[in-house]
């Protein structure tokens, strides 16, 4: 395994790692998203120079565009979150409370 591949499946690990343990804000949820899709997307954009084929794929760009609407769609529910609720911790965001 080449130190790329090492630090690109490391930190989807240590993002994931982090979403499932640090859940406390809707902040550091969002942004261990956000590094979840990053790794994605260098990944995806690496693997085509890595193994040395002309093609040039959509998928990259699709990663892209959905990590764009997955921060658009996060920051709006941090926005209304915290409009509604006072704060942006998770324990305050069960739904099965009155």
């Amino acid at each position: 395994m080449s130190p790329l591949h090492l630090s690109f499946y490391s930190a989807f690990v240590l993002s994931r790692l982090g979403l499932a343990f640090h859940r406390t804000h809707l902040v550091s949820a969002l942004l261990c998203l956000e590094n979840i899709m990053l790794s994605m997307f260098v990944g995806l954009t690496m693997w085509p120079i890595e193994n040395q084929t002309p093609s040039f794929t959509i998928v990259p760009i699709i990663i892209l565009t959905f990590s764009a609407c997955e921060a658009g769609t996060g920051l709006a529910i941090l926005v209304a979150s915290t409009r509604t609720h006072g704060s942006d911790h998770l324990h305050n965001l069960n739904l099965l409370q009155s």
